[in-house]
């Protein structure tokens, strides 16, 4: 009976590679015995089979890199519990560094490292020989080894994991095609197959590269595509030891490891190669590319001169395996926002045997408790939006990505391909003033603005030093603080909350009053059941049954899909997308009132307008919608504009402007100000696993009175129990500090955590950093105070002072040091 195919379960995992095989592994675990996994041909026959196997678990993101660790927990265990060998081997993993910049990137890849938790070791030329005896060092600078990296046998560890699922209550059926999907009314009824239909409450999604298309036919988003990559497999070269660690090359673009005494080197090149375009072949399994030796060679050539033995070693196979990337580089996984109870685990950038482990487990926990582990944002489906619909601009994107791999990771570096996409009215107007753009979610967002007229470029330059735009956003901040500056902010998104029941609806979604009177502005962070903040945005009331909602560029998705979800079933309300609508402009400083009131008829003194409201005001003729806010600390506006009158407004602001002093300014600004004022932004300082108590903004919480709200349970629990951890703000005297985030924080000498943002404050002349201090006996004001401080940077100790108020207020006019 266990073989017959079931005609009900309660999951269906697709996919029988090694994300899917530990899905279903790890929701057995969680008593999900009644899950089916379908496997169109035999497991392991997509890409899993001709995987490299290295094993890495540094990323930039504490909780992947958590993830990544857990991958490495569970293959050390994995063959004493289901009697399968998995070929895993923890011999370590050296990253070289070969001229001085990528030392210094190593560096601050060993403090990160250090941040998470993980020993990673800092090595001399020599020293990494020592570790990796084959290779010449002439041209080395240093080295960092993290001793728990490894390598595996993907097809062993897959089989393992499959073994594992089946003794726990899985069934898996090989041989078995997926067709269809039954939907109804937005949910899941069944899957269609070869063999038969299963109803089925849960679909995860682990195909791989055949996942963008599947997914697709159901409206769901997934930005992936194959590409096609290349490793050379050797014969036994004598000088080989068997327990030689993995080893990456990044200034030579190549990757190596041991195998069965020989090497297997492989690597990321510059001019990366699409596969199946239109589409992937039917019957594609267990099957590779034609070898491309021409394509190869330059690769061959950057080994030869680290691996000599290369020269005269056999060569078995030059294996041209196709794997899904994506546009950044990391994988996805999660709930689909488009259908409910959907899930997908693909697209994972030729590192799916190091996340395999981690990421099947953070999946079913997802599907078990509604919701993941831990902050998994970085490779939330969710960080992506209407242009990641377009497999022309993912591709392109992809493929720079996918070039990406190996060379520097500069900080603020931007993406220069499918570009422009998506632009504000003002895209051109800006263009000739000077902006230099980066972008997010599509977008065309100015940055900085070079001084066209001093010979200024509006180009990037990076580096880890102060990069080129240093002094331009210092000229940009200033008149912030001194005059005023314009902002195009067209990006944010900006969503309608209508109907009858909104008020209630709300109430419940957030964690701030927003039961509020008409004109009234709420900033307030919505929450999950554990107290986390997955939301940090503005309301504003538009009338009895209607709010206004405005988010970050990059959360559209993931915050409309938050909301639309906890909308209580018994409230009749509708949430609407109504971005394009609307550009802002946001209007900030000293003068900015000035400056408003001589272009508009409506009165916005600070008696008729307050702080924390809007109103419909006129200007040039358009109805434009100015809420009272500010994310930089001073006076100021924003104001939503039809779009279509977006370009008048602008011209007429920056007009009347100029006898106050009015400069266009970037988004680099807007960071240096508001590190200054010390607000938190989601993704980085604020998220699912931090409370708004220990965020500092329990003032934004509505725990005084009894209007229950999503989240309240937790908050209350923890306002007894106390914190373990809390925000704070560090400044660095040492002008030649540069801090970036994930520096780590030391009190009286102990790691007690990791800066989550990190910048440059004009005003108070200083580096900043934003940061928890974590204590397992608890943390307050008092704990933070009383402690000494450094931050390692870049394996440097650097003596630091914290502060848990603002560093800069603009109502006294008073700067902190």
């Amino acid at each position: 009976m266990a073989n017959e195919f079931p005609g009900t379960a309660k999951a269906v995992v697709i996919g029988g590679g090694i994300v899917g095989c530990s899905t279903a592994y790890h929701l057995a675990k969680l008593g999900w015995t009644d899950t089916v996994l379908l496997e169109q041909n035999k497991l392991t026959s997509g890409t899993t089979f001709h995987a490299a196997g290295l094993v890495g678990q540094l990323r930039s993101s504490a909780n992947i890199t958590e993830m990544l660790g857990y991958s490495v927990d569970l293959y050390t265990r994995l063959e004493e519990e289901t009697g399968l060998a998995t070929g895993w081997k923890m011999h370590g993993g050296l990253r070289l560094a070969c001229n001085e910049e990528r030392w210094e990137e190593v560096k601050r890849q060993a403090t990160t490292a250090h941040s998470f938790g993980l020993d990673m070791q800092l090595l001399t030329p020599k020293e990494a020989q020592d570790l990796w005896p084959i290779m010449t060092i002439d041209d080395v600078v240093g080295a960092a080894f993290l001793p728990t990296d490894g390598q595996a046998n993907p097809s062993d560890i897959t089989q393992a994991l499959a073994r594992g699922a089946r003794m726990a209550g899985t069934r898996i059926f090989e041989d078995t095609k997926v067709k269809d999907l039954v939907v109804e009314n937005g949910k899941i009824k069944s899957v269609i197959t070869n063999r038969g239909i299963i109803e089925c409450e849960v679909v995860v999604c682990c195909a791989g590269q055949w996942t963008r298309e599947f997914s697709r036919r159901f409206g769901v988003n997934v930005p992936l595509v194959s590409m096609q990559h290349q490793y050379l497999i050797t014969d036994t070269i004598d000088e080989v030891p068997r327990n030689l660690p993995t080893l990456r090359d990044p200034d030579r673009l190549t990757y190596y490891k041991e195998e069965v005494g020989g090497l297997v080197m492989g690597g990321y090149e510059p001019n990366p190669i699409p596969w199946a375009t239109d589409g992937i072949p039917e019957d594609f399994h267990f099957s590779l590319l034609d070898s491309d030796f021409d394509h190869f060679e330059p690769m061959m050539e950057l080994a030869l001169g680290r691996v000599p033995a290369l020269q005269t070693a056999g060569i078995k196979e030059l294996v041209n395996g196709p794997e899904s990337f994506t546009p950044d580089g990391n994988f996805i996984i999660g709930e689909a926002p488009e259908l409910a109870n959907f899930f997908v685990g693909a697209g994972f950038n030729a590192f799916g045997i190091a996340a395999g482990g981690g990421a099947g487990m953070a999946l079913a926990e997802w599907i078990d408790k509604g919701e993941p582990p831990y902050d998994l944002w970085g490779a939330d489906i969710r960080r992506f939006g209407h242009t990641h619909f377009d497999t022309d601009w993912v591709r392109t994107r992809t493929v720079e990505a996918y070039g990406k791999h190996y060379t520097m990771a500069w900080p603020n570096e931007e993406h220069g391909s499918g570009r422009p996409n998506r632009t504000s009215p003002l895209y051109e107007r800006l263009k000739e003033q000077g902006a230099c753009f980066g972008e997010k979610m599509g977008w065309e967002r100015p940055n900085w603005f070079a001084d066209i007229s001093a010979g200024e470029v509006a180009e990037d330059v990076y580096s880890f030093n102060r990069q080129n735009w240093f002094s331009a956003v210092a000229r940009e901040h200033a008149a912030v603080r001194q005059t005023a500056a314009l902002f195009d902010q067209t990006s944010f998104a900006k969503f309608s909350l209508k109907g009858p029941d909104a008020e209630a609806a709300l109430s419940w979604i957030a964690a701030n009053n927003v039961a509020k009177p008409v004109g009234s502005l709420i900033y307030t962070q919505m929450l999950n059941d554990r107290g986390g903040i997955e939301c940090d945005l503005t309301c504003a009331r538009i009338m009895e049954n209607e709010y206004y909602i405005v988010t970050g560029t990059g959360f559209v998705t993931h915050d409309f899909d938050w909301i639309r979800r906890n909308i209580p079933a018994d409230c009749d309300a509708v949430l609407e997308d109504v971005s394009p609508s609307y550009a802002v402009l946001s209007l900030m400083g000293p003068n900015a009132r000035k400056i408003l009131q001589s272009v508009s008829s409506s009165d916005v003194s600070d008696t008729a307008f307050k702080f924390g409201t809007w109103q419909e005001i006129e200007v040039s003729g358009a109805a434009v919608r100015a809420l009272r806010i500010t994310y930089v600390g001073e006076l100021g506006w924003e104001l939503h504009i039809p779009i279509e009158a977006a370009a008048k407004v602008y011209d007429r602001l920056l007009s009347a402007g100029r006898e106050w002093g009015l400069l266009n300014a970037g988004y680099r600004t807007i960071e240096s100000c508001r590190l200054e004022k010390g607000y938190r932004a989601w993704g980085s300082d604020i998220g699912p696993d931090h409370t708004p108590f220990e965020a500092g903004l329990d003032w934004a919480v509505k725990l005084k009175g009894n209007v229950d709200f999503k989240g309240r349970k937790a908050l209350e629990a923890q306002k007894t129990t106390g914190m373990k951890k809390k925000l704070a703000c560090f400044t660095v005297d040492d002008e030649d500090i540069v801090l970036l985030g994930r520096e780590t924080i030391y009190r009286n000498g102990e790691r007690v955590g990791w800066l989550s943002s990190g910048g440059y404050g004009h005003t108070i002349g200083k580096s900043i950093g934003i940061g928890y201090v974590r204590h397992p006996g608890g943390v307050d004001d008092d704990f933070i105070l009383n402690g000494s401080y450094e931050l390692d940077v870049a394996q440097k100790r650097v003596t630091c002072n914290v502060h848990i108020k603002p560093l800069y207020d603009p109502t006294s006019g008073r700067v902190k040091g």
